[in-house]
């Protein structure tokens, strides 16, 4: 306190005094009537005379208490030993001395105020909590009980008991910091909590797990977690408990599903640790857990989109691979057969270049829905890339159920589809192995089965090719070909020839049909239905085509140069069905023309008849630009396929090739003059010349004219020759 302070304290202390005064000369006055002998001032404060004051001072002498007396003024008349350690001063110090210096200077005046109400009420008491300052300046906290003993003659005095709690008071503020950190750690933490029983009885619960599973706190407490665990889930968490208690483990971290009260399923990470007395005995456990249902979600959403197509939804490469390495082991392991169906789509590219390719990854997932349709819940159907599809067939007994599988897939696609409100017809080709024990790399099956692949294209589409080994070395051979024919391409060894085209009423020559011819250094004359299929397999089919466009178109126009004959020749050139739906064919044509200065009536265009049918929308498409340019076509080896007299009036082409199977059959029938009659009978009938291949004989020729055939070509008149032959044939001519 200010010294001012101190002197304002002094006033009230004197004003207070009075009453306390009159009492005790009261008191003096009845113990003299008593008889009693008086006690000198001196001896009253001390109190050395009284055995009241004796007893007292003997307890505080030997007590752990703090014990002191202070007369009405505040001055302390007696301190007992502990209360003169406790402030750091000797016994001539202390006795004396104003008790409220000891004070912290913010309890003063509170203290006082307290003080002046105790002294103004005969043996009254009071309770109280005081910081106090010891000589050394330590703050110390005292719990004291006061007591007014004024007229009690012995004491004279206010007795003041204490109990220093300086220590019980940081311990409790410790416990209370102990407990705000709990409530924190525990009941305002985020995470879920629960502690629970040597029984896994819960005991206490935060908001976070009540939240978690729905269940309110009274529903929780009393109940281990059974009712709200996944029925197949209960035994993980007995089985962690157990461990537990066992001493197998300090701590266990186990996911498991809850059930929450609304009914919905979630996953949890549970963590459990023992909480332990100094002996090390299990007391109860903590159990922290994490709602990781949305983590599970996600990661299966990242694991499903690493593992199939982002198309169609099926198994990609990555999930095929593993599983078809699962297949492989558990053959070695236990026996039995699995096949690989490797499914090639004979049409899709058609589709993409005439409706697009949005439409076309339409149609893509039309066929995917269709083929898992016919999918055991045992095999793996996926996309294998572009419009190829793999099909892994476990648990087969023979290779024949192979093949079972293989007609059903192509059965799924019999009926058409409806892809951007265009009915498409869509059949595929498939290739097929069978497992084999003695295969040691599983990529080696879906090889085998684009090989058989290859072969069910090449033998027409639409079917199925059981692998073979001796198809292996076919591939070999056919990858070497290609190889050697692009070699040819680059070196000259490819040359074009040119086989007349006559008119068979007069015999004259009106044009030639242009036929690619490989002399191989080794090999010898390669025949082009041994490299030309091979070439289709790959890109090269295109390379060989504009190469027969541009050498063709460049020798009509040297005939027409050199000999008076060729003015009004055409020549015929055949497309692919790579080259024909090529965006940048009708470009090529028209700079191929330009450059070589021919005119646009003397190219025609062969397409055969399976080209024509590839997609009949694209087709005329293609023959409409074209035609714009007055370009021809001529559909070559008609009569192979029924399916396309009705498109003949709606396609309109200018020349059709009646295949020589017609022509020069294998075996004689009345019926194949009627069939040839009518074919050539239904041309006429739509303004369409008529042009037989393969004429053989003078027979065949002159039944052709009969039938009213306008054009012919074959080994009756000369097989393809060099180009160089070509101005000398038309010089001779044929008439």
């Amino acid at each position: 306190m200010t010294s001012d302070k101190l002197k304002k304290t002094d006033k009230v202390k004197e004003a207070s005094r009075a009453p306390a005064t009159k009492k005790s000369k009261s008191n003096s006055k009845s113990s003299s009537k008593s008889k009693s002998k008086p006690k000198s001032k001196a001896s009253k404060s001390m109190g050395t005379s009284d055995e009241r004051f004796a007893a007292l001072t003997y307890v505080g002498q030997n007590s752990l208490d703090l014990l002191l007396v202070v007369d009405e003024t505040g001055k302390v008349t007696y301190a007992n030993p502990i209360t003169l350690t406790t402030f750091g001063v000797s016994h001539e110090e202390g006795i004396g001395t104003d008790a409220f210096k000891y004070l912290h200077p913010d309890d003063v005046e509170r203290v006082f105020m307290r003080f002046v109400e105790l002294i103004q009420t005969p043996s009254g008491s009071i309770r109280d909590t005081v910081r106090t300052i010891t000589a050394n300046g330590e703050i110390r906290e005292i719990e004291l009980v006061s007591t007014n003993a004024l007229d009690n003659a012995a004491v004279a005095g206010i007795i003041v008991n204490g109990r220093d709690i300086t220590e019980q008071t940081k311990y409790v503020k410790q416990l209370e910091a102990l407990e705000e950190r709990f409530r924190l750690a525990f009941e305002d933490n985020m995470a879920p909590m629960i502690f629970t029983d040597l029984n896994d009885r819960v005991f206490a619960a935060n908001d976070a797990f009540c939240t978690m599973i729905g269940f309110t706190r009274e529903e929780v407490l009393g109940q281990n977690s059974t009712p709200f665990t996944y029925p197949e889930d209960i035994g993980i968490t007995e089985d962690s408990l157990q461990r537990i208690l066992r001493g197998e483990v300090g701590h266990s971290r186990y996911v498991k599903r809850y059930v929450r009260k609304d009914g919905r399923l979630i996953y949890v990470e549970v963590l459990r640790s023992p909480a332990r007395d100094e002996d090390g005995n299990i007391l109860y456990n903590v159990i922290s857990e994490r709602d990781i249902t949305d983590e599970r979600t996600l990661a299966a959403e990242l694991s499903h989109q690493a593992l199939h197509d982002t198309l169609t939804g099926l198994s990609n490469r990555a999930l095929f691979n593993d599983r078809l390495e699962q297949a492989h082991a558990k053959i070695a392991r236990d026996g039995g057969q699995f096949a690989v169906l490797l499914l090639d789509l004979d049409d899709f590219k058609g589709v993409n270049d005439s409706l697009g390719h949005l439409a076309g990854d339409q149609l893509l997932k039309l066929v995917a829905r269709r083929l898992e349709k016919v999918t055991r819940a045992t095999d793996t159907l996926c996309r294998f890339g572009g419009d190829e599809f793999l099909y892994l067939a476990e648990g087969l007994r023979a290779p024949a159920d192979a093949q079972l599988t293989a007609t059903r897939l192509l059965d799924a696609l019999t009926e058409s589809f409806f892809v951007s409100g265009t009915q498409v017809e869509q059949h595929a080709s498939i290739g097929v192995t069978v497992s084999d024990v003695t295969t040691s790399e599983t990529t080696d099956f879906v090889q085998n089965a684009d090989v058989a692949l290859y072969e069910a294209k090449r033998e027409g589409k639409g079917r199925s090719v059981l692998f073979t080994p001796s198809m292996h070395q076919q591939a070999v051979d056919r990858f070497e070909l290609v190889r050697e024919l692009r070699q040819a391409l680059h070196s000259g060894d490819l040359k074009m020839h040119y086989q007349p085209i006559i008119d068979l009423a007069t015999t004259e020559i009106v044009g030639f049909e242009a036929l690619m011819r490989w002399h191989h250094p080794v090999r010898g004359w390669v025949p082009p239905n041994v490299f030309i299929p091979a070439a289709e397999q790959s890109d090269l089919i295109l390379d060989l085509g504009y190469f027969a466009l541009r050498e063709a178109v460049a020798a009509a126009s040297s005939w027409r140069q050199s000999v008076d004959q060729a003015k009004d020749l055409y020549v015929s050139v055949n497309l692919s069905a790579r080259q024909f739906h090529d965006p940048g064919l009708v470009s090529i044509i028209e700079t191929v023309l330009a450059d070589h200065q021919l005119t646009r009536d003397q190219l025609i265009i062969e397409i055969t008849e399976s080209v024509m049918l590839l997609n009949v929308s694209e087709t005329m498409n293609v023959m409409e630009q074209l035609s714009r340019l007055g370009i021809f076509f001529a559909v070559d080896d008609f009569g192979t396929g029924f399916s396309s007299l009705s498109y003949l009036a709606l396609l309109q082409p200018k020349i059709i090739k009646v295949d020589q199977s017609f022509v020069s059959p294998s075996f004689e029938n009345p019926r194949n003059d009627a069939l040839l009659e009518a074919i050539i009978s239904l041309g006429h009938k739509l303004n369409m010349t008529m042009l037989a291949e393969g004429i053989e004989t003078s027979a065949q020729l002159e039944r052709l004219r009969s039938f009213g055939c306008e054009l012919g070509q074959g080994f009756l008149w000369s097989a393809a020759i060099a180009n160089d032959d070509v101005p000398a044939m038309l010089k001779r001519g044929w008439t």
